[in-house]
């Protein structure tokens, strides 16, 4: 494997995530066929956690004016959600957990259910609009995607809902390689908050 095209691919996709808003996943793909073309293997594709670090520091190095003060709206938004949503016991995932958002973000929760219909319910009982598909791959989980708003921002941000079997809980809190969650729920957002500028 290539260390360095590895590297070069996480710093590429870094910048579609940041200045594009793109997943994880479909930003390694577009920076791996725009560096390597047909020849990429998927043995060359950097880890999340690579292209997380390649993240923060192109936030560190061209966002660090406006970066905070957009995540910290992202997670005020994303903790009202939470409360709205408790009985579906919902925990932040992604950008705005990790603490790498920008406005670009879109707002990732899991909702851990006895029934996934429930959420879709109380959503139609709240009068919100949404659309609701899967994650792309024929055996990811329910997703409901949604626009909110965010604090005085002029464009909507989206929202999406991920609907887990209650039992899938158990496994979702374990940390990775560097021992940091990758999800918690609104107890520990509030944490984050009240410990963030």
């Amino acid at each position: 494997m290539s260390t360095s095209l590895t590297e070069a691919i996480a710093i590429s996709a870094a910048q579609l995530v940041v200045e594009d808003g793109m997943e994880y996943a479909e930003a390694k793909r577009k920076a791996a066929r725009q560096l390597a073309g047909p020849r990429a293997r998927p043995g060359e594709l950097p880890r999340n956690e690579e292209v997380e670090e390649q993240v923060r520091a192109h936030l560190a190095l061209f966002c660090a004016d406006s970066q905070p003060a957009e995540l910290r709206a992202l997670r005020e938004a994303a903790l009202q959600w939470m409360q709205r949503l408790a009985a579906h016991r919902p925990h932040l995932a992604g950008a705005t957990w990790r603490g790498t958002a920008t406005r670009r973000s879109a707002l990732l929760l899991d909702l851990y259910c006895d029934d996934a219909k429930s959420a879709e319910i109380d959503l139609i009982n709240l009068g919100i609009r949404f659309d609701a598909g899967g994650d792309g791959s024929a055996a990811g989980p329910p997703v409901l995607t949604l626009a909110t708003r965010v604090a005085d921002w002029a464009e909507p941000v989206t929202l999406h809902l991920v609907l887990h079997d209650l039992d899938d809980l158990r496994g979702a809190l374990k940390p990775d390689a560097r021992g940091r969650s990758w999800r918690g729920d609104a107890a520990a957002l509030q944490r984050l908050l009240a410990a963030q500028p």
